[in-house]
């Protein structure tokens, strides 16, 4: 093997293909992907931005379907659950004991009845009307706050006639729950009076 040989010949390398990149392909490259993780991220940030959604949404139904299920469960009756007619009453007008007691011609709670009161609580569907639980004051039966900061909760009660059934004898219960996404979520369910009924 010569010496000479292994000598390096500086034209020859400047002749010789250059590999690498150059700072003009370099920045195009830094470029390309500076834009699309910038759209990665703003997809994902998207997506988990929107990932709470259905969690308030679900807890909102949860409290919703609570709520009409707690009505729904309340007597309905020509007279108030207090009268001595109660169970015996077969007519809107003229039937209670106390005609202060009628619920037929009144839809809201009586006075001094509140869902919480340890010896008057509601005791009739038609008294929830126009009940409402303020933004984080969401309670339970037992008038303990369940802790649902910006959950607001309301409550409305009104006579529906549905077939074969009169509108006195048929309410339509509406509840709606709003998140802190301000968005509300409605249920509502009928309550038919079926005892005491006048046969036909």
């Amino acid at each position: 093997m010569c010496i000479s040989s292994l000598r390096f010949d500086s034209r020859s390398a400047l002749r010789a293909p250059q590999r690498g990149v150059s700072l003009i392909e370099l920045i195009m490259f830094i470029v390309i992907v500076g834009v699309a993780l910038a759209g990665i991220l703003l997809v994902m940030n998207t997506a988990t931005k929107g990932s709470a959604d259905p969690l308030v949404h679900k807890q909102a139904l949860a409290i919703a379907e609570s709520l009409l299920e707690e009505v729904e469960l309340m007597p309905f009756t020509f007279c108030d659950p207090d009268d001595a007619n109660a169970e015996t009453a077969l007519a809107a007008t003229g039937a209670c004991a106390d005609p202060a007691n009628e619920e037929s011609t009144v839809i809201g709670k009586e006075a001094g009845e509140t869902r919480y009161h340890a010896t008057t609580p509601f005791d009739n569907v038609s008294d929830y009307h126009g009940f409402n639980m303020a933004a984080g004051a969401i309670r339970d039966i037992t008038d303990t706050n369940i802790g649902l900061a910006g959950y607001a909760a309301n409550i409305s009660v009104a006579p529906s006639a549905l077939p074969n059934v009169a509108a006195q004898d048929a309410l339509l219960i509406t509840v709606t729950v709003t998140g802190p996404d301000g968005v509300g979520v409605v249920v509502e369910g009928m309550r038919t009076r079926y005892a005491p009924r006048a046969l036909p």
